[in-house]
């Protein structure tokens, strides 16, 4: 009881306490250091705090997983506040009067953190075991771009414990004893649900962006961007007409007008 109570007071806190104009997003340098993972979890953050019309500032950092509070980047930095990782800075950003989802009804929010768990548990995964358990992937890109930022014989040390501890994870999620081409089909599955839930659509509810858009696009963008060993992934996501429109619309919308700015 006395920790519901403390949670609540904190919340409150929070919610009383106006979205701070020095907010920083932290996250590892793009393109030297950042894994098709990481890229994907920090793109979903950034795309969801440009839907909600909030500023921060991206500051890269060679350490900013060893930074986060959970050891994932990205973290949001709002005052007195650090948060990490796609979830849980949605929730804050929530909890400061900013929601996306709340004009939804209630089965559409359930249909809504279903396709999440869908996308972060079947693209996510897929891009971690591509990364880390396919040998050529590993040995040719997420083992020195892991370890660059690192002086030798640490940065070999970082990148086996960084491998070990990603395909450990992958175990006990069922993923690390599938086959690169059943990662491949659990790939093309989720991107047909998406498609077929997208439809000829801007976004995937009528009533306007949400988390779910942020998080697919993420994952789609950074997929269909990211040079690996091969262009299987990819090419995967571009056999879906509709969900290459969608990212072509969200950069459009969220990133290449409002870097432009206004017009006079």
């Amino acid at each position: 009881m006395t920790s519901l109570l403390a949670d609540a007071a904190i919340s409150q806190k929070i919610a009383s306490e106006p979205w701070p104009d020095d907010v920083c997003l932290y996250q590892p340098y793009k393109l030297q250091q950042v894994l098709l993972p990481d890229n994907a979890q920090c793109l979903a953050v950034q795309c969801y705090l440009q839907m909600c019309g909030l500023p921060f500032r991206t500051v890269l950092r060679t350490n900013a997983e060893h930074m986060s509070p959970s050891g994932k980047p990205p973290f949001l930095r709002a005052g007195p506040y650090v948060i990490s990782e796609v979830e849980p800075i949605i929730k804050f950003v929530s909890t400061k009067g900013h929601s996306l989802s709340e004009k939804l009804d209630k089965p559409q929010q359930a249909e809504m953190k279903a396709y999440l768990a869908l996308v972060q548990g079947t693209l996510g995964n897929a891009e971690l075991y591509i990364s880390w358990c396919d040998p050529t992937t590993a040995s040719e890109i997420s083992r020195p771009r892991y370890s660059s930022p690192y002086p030798w014989p640490l940065n070999i040390i970082l990148a086996y414990r960084k491998q070990w501890e990603v395909q450990n994870q992958l175990k006990a999620l069922g993923w690390a004893s599938k086959s690169l081409e059943e990662v491949y089909d659990e790939v093309d599955n989720c991107c047909k649900a998406l498609a077929q839930r997208l439809g000829n659509h801007h976004y995937f509810f009528k009533q306007g962006p949400t988390e779910l858009d942020a998080l697919v696009f993420g994952h789609l963008y950074t997929i269909l961007t990211t040079p690996l060993t091969d262009n299987t992934l990819a090419d995967i996501v571009k056999e879906y007409g509709n969900l290459i429109n969608f990212c072509r619309h969200i950069e459009k919308k969220f990133f290449e007008e409002r870097e432009r700015g206004p017009r006079d």
